[in-house]
């Protein structure tokens, strides 16, 4: 769940759930697609603090979960660390041949729910991370994940770009700025393709998602949490938090509901199961 970019922690428990509580709550549909057995020994691809890793323990032999956030790691080990069958690591998720528990035909599946778009934004370590998924699953083994897919919170990333050029980014360097790769259908089913795997199912949903009510959350805890990339081009604390400030004017009649002022955020996912051959 955690941006793979592990020079600086943005992330802490306390803000994931104050801004993005809902995100595990949503992964019904692709925790079905992974289908955990009892046998069934799971690796779990940027974890964050644990919620799914613990979740998918419940029916499988053991499950493994590594993220780039040493923060997050810390809170899954406070939180379920002493129950059996399961293991945290704090790694770097871009390379995970250089992971110390790096092992081929290791795993029967493995998982990722709103990591890949942050692991995969860099382009050059794509295909590697792929790669290095498909040696570490035993053959016939399943890889099931959820992403970000193309036009996922279209809104808030315009507004995003649009508020650091306003605080004098140019447009070249706000839009590298931006920390997230999300794919179409195609273009992910080829990737996945290209390093051996056979693509059963792929899924494009678009799924409004209500943001978070906490006074520390809603848009704009969202935009520091998720977004925190943009805004530290910008050095100083004055301007970045008008550019937080702006992205919450321009998008709070875009994006609430009048009859409750509930907030909302246009979520796309892409959903991928693929299969190592036997």
């Amino acid at each position: 769940m955690a941006q793979q970019q592990p020079a600086q922690d943005r992330w802490t428990q306390e803000t994931y759930l104050t801004s993005a509580a809902f995100v595990p709550e949503l992964a019904t549909t692709v925790l079905q697609w992974l289908d955990p057995q009892p046998d069934d020994i799971v690796l779990d691809l940027g974890c964050g603090d644990g919620v799914l890793t613990a979740k998918l323990k419940e029916t499988c032999a053991s499950a493994t979960g590594i993220d780039a956030s040493a923060n997050l790691i810390t809170a899954a080990k406070k939180a379920y660390g002493s129950k059996a069958g399961l293991s945290w690591h704090v790694q770097d998720c871009r390379y995970l041949d250089r992971w110390v528990g790096f092992q081929e035909g290791a795993y029967t599946k493995v998982f990722s729910n709103a990591a890949l778009h942050w692991i995969l934004r860099d382009p050059s370590t794509r295909t590697s991370v792929l790669q290095d998924v498909y040696a570490m699953l035993k053959p016939g083994g399943t890889f099931a994940f959820e992403m970000g897919g193309k036009g996922n919170v279209a809104e808030v990333h315009a507004a995003l770009i649009a508020a650091v050029v306003h605080q004098g980014v140019s447009l070249e360097e706000a839009r590298e700025l931006s920390p997230w790769f999300f794919p179409l259908e195609a273009l992910m089913k080829q990737m996945v393709k290209n390093v051996g795997f056979a693509v059963q199912r792929i899924q494009l949903e678009y799924r409004p998602t209500k943001l978070t009510a906490d006074k520390e959350g809603g848009i704009e805890g969202w935009a520091r949490l998720m977004g925190a990339q943009f805004f530290e081009g910008l050095g100083s604390l004055e301007k970045r938090e008008a550019a937080v400030k702006e992205v919450f004017e321009v998008l709070k009649t875009v994006i609430s509901h009048e009859e409750d002022d509930s907030m909302y955020l246009g979520y796309v996912r892409l959903r991928v199961l693929a299969t190592k051959p036997t």
